[in-house]
């Protein structure tokens, strides 16, 4: 059996509105990364992955399973949706325990796999506390957890570290980094910084179609000495944000610093180094991608504005 997801020619429609398009992937062992807006199509694509959307065209197989297969395969892959809910009212022990009799283990294999998986989230002296007075890091502790309870050759993270305060984030992103040593474990996002901090390979995805599969180093190649920065009087910004595409500010006194993207620079602008949300921007723009501004990694000023250049 392989250790690879392999997909050819998926397409998924919800009604008259296909949501994913001809999609076709190559996943081996590590962390993978995908990555794209809010709506592109991501969690369609990990849920179809996980089994529990059904494909309707073209193929799909898991470590040499074919995702007809929907009962084995779930018996190799541990998910952990965008939107975690586990029984809010139980004590997290007791929750695991009960999803771990779900797994089918036994009275044993329970406490001794609850048990190292708390202490190995950093859980163990909250064993006792109710699911729902977690804070929003431990429950995604928690359900990483009951993601791995029965030791999955292949793990589906989607949107792990959104509404996560900084230390909450690097702490999860070196949890996915130490189980996608010995396993597949795929990424979906649209925060960049966790892209760039944990995944070699990735996928940019829009409108549910693959725009960008390659690694996260052949991005960047493809944003040097396109990448600047500009430092104007702030009652300048808004004609800044209209005729440049922005990928950061910051503002100090009466002058802001803008980190833009362009072909050529600008009188004044200053060239800098790349980093991978440039690269994303300049990606989605070259591929005729418009749209709202996302948020940058501190989640204070977006990082993107398209502008009309």
């Amino acid at each position: 059996m392989d250790d690879c997801i392999k997909v050819k020619g998926l397409n998924k429609f919800y009604g008259k509105k296909q949501a994913l398009c001809n999609v076709e992937l190559s996943i081996g062992p590590g962390m993978f990364g995908l990555l794209g807006r809010n709506g592109a199509g991501k969690t369609t694509l990990m849920r179809t992955l996980a089994a529990l959307l059904p494909k309707q065209e073209g193929e799909i197989f898991v470590c040499g399973i074919p995702i007809e297969n929907a009962k084995e395969i779930r018996r190799i892959i541990g998910y952990l949706p965008q939107e975690f809910s586990l029984y809010p009212s139980m004590k997290v022990e007791e929750a695991m325990d009960y999803l771990a009799i779900l797994s089918g283990l036994t009275k044993a294999q329970r406490k001794e796999r609850v048990s190292s998986l708390l202490a190995w989230v950093n859980l163990t002296e909250h064993r006792d506390k109710k699911v729902k007075a977690l804070s929003g890091g431990m429950k995604r502790r928690l359900g990483i957890a009951q993601a791995l309870l029965n030791n999955p050759r292949v793990l589906i993270v989607d949107e792990p570290t959104a509404g996560l305060d900084p230390e909450e984030r690097v702490r999860f992103r070196n949890l996915l980094a130490e189980l996608a040593q010995e396993r597949i474990v795929l990424l979906s996002t649209h925060i960049v910084g966790d892209i760039e901090a944990a995944c070699e390979d990735i996928v940019i995805i829009d409108k549910g179609r693959v725009i960008y599969n390659g690694t996260v180093e052949k991005l960047l190649q493809t944003a040097q000495g396109r990448v600047f920065t500009l430092t104007a009087p702030g009652k300048e910004l808004s004609r800044w944000k209209r005729e440049l595409s922005i990928t950061g500010m910051h503002t100090q006194g009466g002058r802001v610093q803008i980190r833009f993207v362009a072909d050529e620079p600008v009188a004044g602008a200053k060239p800098c180094e790349a980093n991978l949300e440039d690269a994303y921007m300049l990606y989605l723009r070259a591929h005729g991608v418009q749209g709202a501004p996302a948020q940058n990694e501190e989640g204070g000023e977006p990082a993107c504005y398209f502008g009309t250049k």
